[in-house]
């Protein structure tokens, strides 16, 4: 039986700020994100932010990742190590960040253009954002789990994207992965049933074409099988009896 954690309204109010530090770091970073900056760059840029504000880094040491925040381009799924790579016009860059504040966390992902990008990568972050907001709009107490999935896939097999199987959105709170598994892919009226003051992280990793991934020799980075761009969204979201409450709103 999967036990997942539904949050007090103290729990809630504390995973908010994190979110809301979240949002505030995403915010921030946009503004250096340009060609010649480099990754190792934007990672000390949000951790200082984080800590002025009064948080940590969830990401820093967790699991062994040496770095505050994941900085992933191109074809890059996630879990991007910032490094002194410079961004080059045309790239994209995936940022995700976690932050812990009084021991909740908050966690979103958003792919960025640098300066101007192809029309196939414009329609892969356009298409990849949608689909967030399509699996975000099934979400209510009642529904399960492979509800979202199946409304995140459908909408981006009308693109003939791959949707990456093996990593997947999850439940948060006092840790930064908690219960259930948020698949992008699913049957619908399968898996755990949502109830109101649950907190999960959407985020949907979409390929260019194959849905198929490896990893790099830094045992970190993920990437696209046939190196094709990749994109990936994710918001923080509280389950509620009408639907859900975006926490991590931009």
């Amino acid at each position: 039986m999967i036990i997942i954690n539904i949050k007090s309204p103290y729990e809630i109010e504390l995973i908010e700020k994190a979110c809301k530090i979240v949002s505030d770091t995403h915010k921030h970073l946009e503004q250096f994100i340009r060609p010649g900056i480099t990754t190792k760059e934007l990672d000390e840029i949000a951790e200082k932010f984080i800590r002025e504000a009064g948080a940590i880094p969830s990401f820093k040491n967790y699991q062994g990742f040496p770095a505050s925040i994941c900085t992933s381009i191109n074809e890059e799924v996630v879990h991007g190590i910032p490094s002194s790579r410079k961004l080059k016009k045309g790239d994209i860059i995936s940022i995700d960040i976690g932050v812990c504040y009084k021991g909740y966390h908050g966690d979103s992902a958003w792919t960025y253009a640098v300066g101007k990008i192809s029309p196939e990568k414009e329609r892969l972050l356009k298409h990849t954002e949608k689909a967030l907001y399509e699996g975000l709009k099934v979400i209510k107490s009642g529904v399960r789990i492979g509800d979202i999935g199946h409304a995140i896939s459908s909408y981006v097999k009308k693109f003939n994207y791959g949707v990456v199987r093996e990593l997947v959105g999850h439940g948060i709170g006092k840790e930064l992965h908690e219960l259930p598994d948020v698949p992008n892919y699913g049957k619908p009226g399968t898996g755990p049933l949502l109830k109101e003051g649950m907190v999960i992280a959407v985020e949907p990793m979409i390929n260019l074409r194959t849905h198929e991934i490896y990893i790099k020799e830094d045992g970190w980075t993920i990437v696209s099988k046939d190196n094709s761009p990749s994109a990936h969204f994710e918001h923080t979201v509280l389950v509620t009896k009408e639907g859900v409450k975006i926490l991590t709103k931009r």
